[in-house]
């Protein structure tokens, strides 16, 4: 069993505060993200750390539960495995139990293999029968529901707002009606989960769970990469030569104004800070939006313009 320091994973100390651990967050992110390291596993597994270290050390509540136990958590693991639930003194006393976020719905969000760590599963989920304690769990019950998988296609739009989904559920007492939500800022390839929605549960057991696994079809225009866009934006050749502004399109149906610098090079690509995807999990945060200018050559001459491009060319030509 792996216990992990959050604290060093973020190189902040115990003290930080929760703004420390935010911008801590999101410098590593970056840094370890993916998309900026294609390929590098090392980088992929950092990443994983940093995310499970935000999700904890982010939440008020996590984060109190993990100062409270920690090196301690191995004999509340023994405590649960045992049936006699949590120690009789400390912030566990008297039974209490707290409701969280798994980490196999936020897995499901995000898709991919599992990021949590063996500690996060055991601590966090103890007694709720997710993740690990989950499939323990469904191995002691003798009998449960089963689970249901249907797939559905958003839009890059419906993925960047949210959306709604119906599944018809037949059954041998007539089909019912789920309404799954899905969160605003979903990756291609995500499940998500609608708990205890799949097939009743036969008596003494449980209902299954109901999946929504989510493809977001590629957009014409826009090109996701993890949770920022990126967009080609044609440019007035007199404009790249003498600067201006433009309207650049977001994935939120308004137009943004982008100055232009004079002598832009077409291929230049500037940043539009938030203002590319929701982050599935930080309420209000938000990719960038680049912008790679293509320079437009006009179509045709009037013989006015003739006139001046070529009185420009003698003037080149001096």
């Amino acid at each position: 069993m792996e216990f992990k320091d959050y604290y060093a994973t973020l190189g902040v100390p115990k003290t930080a505060t929760n703004d420390d651990i935010k911008r801590a967050f999101r410098k590593l992110a970056r840094q370890h993200h993916p998309d900026v390291n294609p390929g590098d596993r090392a980088a992929e597994a950092r990443f994983k750390d940093v995310n499970e270290a935000h999700e904890v050390l982010g939440d008020p509540d996590k984060r109190r539960k993990y100062d409270d136990l920690g090196a301690n958590w191995r004999h509340y693991e023994a405590q649960a495995r045992q049936g006699g639930g949590a120690p009789d003194s400390g912030p566990w006393a008297g039974g209490t139990r707290y409701h969280t976020v798994s980490p196999e719905e936020f897995q499901e969000l995000f898709g991919g293999a599992d990021p949590f760590s063996d500690f996060f599963h055991t601590f966090f989920d103890a007694g709720r029968g997710s993740g690990r304690g989950r499939r323990a769990a469904r191995g002691a019950r003798p009998r449960q529901g089963a689970d249901f998988e249907v797939r559905t296609e958003l839009s890059l739009e419906e993925a960047f707002s949210g959306a709604t989904r119906r599944v018809v559920m037949p059954g041998d007492q007539g089909s019912r009606t789920v309404d799954v939500r899905i969160p605003a800022g979903v990756n291609d390839g995500a499940r998500v989960r609608a708990s205890g929605e799949g097939a009743p549960a036969p008596p003494g057991g449980a209902a299954g769970d109901l999946y929504v696994a989510v493809r977001v079809v590629p957009h014409p225009r826009f090109e996701r990469r993890g949770a920022d866009l990126h967009v080609r934006s044609g440019v007035p050749l007199t404009t790249a030569v003498l600067g201006g502004e433009i309207g650049v399109p977001s994935i939120s149906g308004s137009t943004l104004r982008l100055k232009i610098p004079e002598l832009t090079a077409a291929g230049r690509v500037f940043r539009l800070r938030g203002h590319g995807m929701p982050v599935v999990g930080s309420q209000g945060e938000r990719g960038d939006l680049y912008v790679t200018v293509d320079v437009e050559i006009p179509a045709r001459l009037t013989p006015e313009a003739r006139a001046h491009y070529e009185a420009l060319r003698r003037l080149e030509n001096e």
